[in-house]
């Protein structure tokens, strides 16, 4: 994996277990609607930046061996 999806692999990680800290203690429609509207979406799109980041790092490395 490359440094950068590591990086942010480590951040969305720490950006659970802290939701996941705070969640419970904060139990009103702000909380619901700000995971909706900011945490899940976040979570989704870094995750789904970090397949694209490792795809490409895949790719780069193939196209590499075959050009050396």
């Amino acid at each position: 994996m490359s440094e950068g999806a590591t990086k942010m692999n480590y951040a969305i990680k720490t950006l659970r277990r802290r939701w996941d800290d705070v969640s419970p203690h904060w139990q009103d429609a702000v909380k619901a609607d700000f995971e909706a509207r900011h945490i899940g979406p976040l979570i989704t799109q870094v995750s789904a930046t970090i397949r694209g980041m490792n795809q490409l790092e895949e790719i780069t490395q193939r196209m590499r061996r075959e050009c050396s």
